[in-house]
């Protein structure tokens, strides 16, 4: 599968920051992974590129409410299925 072609596709894209490439492929391959970067450096990809690709839901558990209202606000303005349950 061509990973850039579905950034691009989903998400408007040009190329993967570090490590986002290395961890999508782990987790498309069915492995385990932990993404440890920095704030900003594109952690949120790795499981919303993956969501996308593969069957079924995915459920992302954050206790950052103002980090899901804007990955909310991000996939809708990408018209992508994303949906939030918290305590507001």
């Amino acid at each position: 599968m061509l990973f850039e072609q579905e950034l691009d596709k989903y998400f408007g894209f040009t190329g993967f920051l570090k490590g986002q490439k290395d961890v999508i492929q782990l987790l498309l391959k069915g492995q385990s992974s932990v993404a440890v970067f920095p704030s900003g450096s594109g952690k949120s990809l790795c499981y919303q590129l993956p969501a996308l690709l593969l069957p079924g839901l995915t459920l992302v558990i954050s206790p950052l409410l103002s980090l899901m209202k804007d990955q909310l606000d991000f996939l809708k303005s990408k018209e992508l299925p994303a949906e939030k349950l918290d305590s507001t």
